[in-house]
């Protein structure tokens, strides 16, 4: 760390000159004591604020790519017009502990780097679980999905209506419900002996995020409710990550009964087959040479 410590010293002039906007989101991200350690004196040699730029630059990364990481499991359902793969029951438990875990969040004032991506992933999973339910032919089923999240919305982030203390207590069962939620996926996978149209993408960002959250929370959230719903949702993830790439190449359950439809005809029936139909047939009779006087 020395050795790069000198080798940054170089490069105070261009940072100590920033921009008074980059030098303020700096200060707002990492705050004043880091910052003038890791970028005005570029001294990585400190741990505490190496850590904790480490942990808020992770939280940013898993914001954004949150943005996007269930986007590809919404264009597969579209361009499949089926939710062949798909466990409703998992959506909705994850649905159910992501929306506690917002309230949980945003009412504690927690740092909105560790939390925000609950939000993004929040919405994308709404729009998964309405065009499951779409797809199963279940519409009306989706129409009241949509109007009971509404109804807990209001009632979660309403102090009036909901106290911390009891908030407190859903967080907990939260985090059990985003354990139990990937369970059904995982038995929906083993039974059908293929993913369907489960995304690659969002399994694996799935793992790579939780396993990040981990770090983050322990760098900047002392709250072990939280901390260990992130490590029990890794290990399912884990899990997940695992069949996906077991089953890569396994065909869907309706590529399977395409396959047995159209399942070739043994050579030895069809050689029989022929010969009985040309046993049968009677041989037509040639024109006649004979001449008629």
């Amino acid at each position: 760390m020395e050795v790069l410590r000198d080798a940054l010293q170089p490069l105070r002039p261009i940072t100590n000159a920033l921009p008074t906007p980059i030098r303020d989101l700096g200060v707002s991200i990492i705050g004043d004591t880091c910052y003038k350690t890791l970028i005005l004196e570029l001294d990585p040699t400190d741990p505490e604020c190496l850590k904790f730029a480490i942990s808020k630059g992770l939280g940013i990364g898993i914001i954004g790519a949150s943005s996007i990481v269930k986007v590809p499991q919404i264009i597969k359902l579209l361009q499949s017009q089926s939710s062949s793969g798909i466990s409703f029951l998992s959506y909705l438990l994850e649905t159910s502990s992501y929306l506690i875990s917002l309230a949980y969040n945003f009412r504690n004032e927690f740092p909105f780097s560790t939390y925000g991506e609950t939000a993004l992933i929040l919405g994308q999973n709404v729009i998964i679980t309405v065009l499951v339910l779409n797809y199963s032919g279940r519409v009306s089923m989706a129409a009241l999905f949509v109007a009971a999240l509404a109804t807990s919305v209001v009632t979660l982030f309403n102090g009036g209506i909901l106290d911390m203390q009891t908030l407190g207590y859903l967080q907990a069962g939260a985090g059990v419900l985003g354990v139990a939620s990937k369970i059904p996926q995982i038995a929906a996978i083993y039974q059908q002996g293929g993913t369907g149209q489960l995304s690659a993408f969002t399994v694996f960002n799935y793992l790579a995020g939780s396993l990040s959250r981990i770090f983050t929370t322990l760098q900047e959230v002392d709250d072990k409710l939280i901390l260990y719903g992130f490590v029990a949702g890794f290990a399912l993830n884990l899990v997940l990550a695992a069949q996906m790439v077991y089953y890569w190449n396994a065909p869907s359950a309706k590529a399977r009964g395409k396959m047995k439809e159209a399942a070739p005809v043994p050579v030895a029936a069809s050689q029989s087959q022929s010969s009985a139909v040309s046993s049968a047939t009677p041989k037509s009779k040639g024109p006649s040479t004979r001449r008629r006087g």
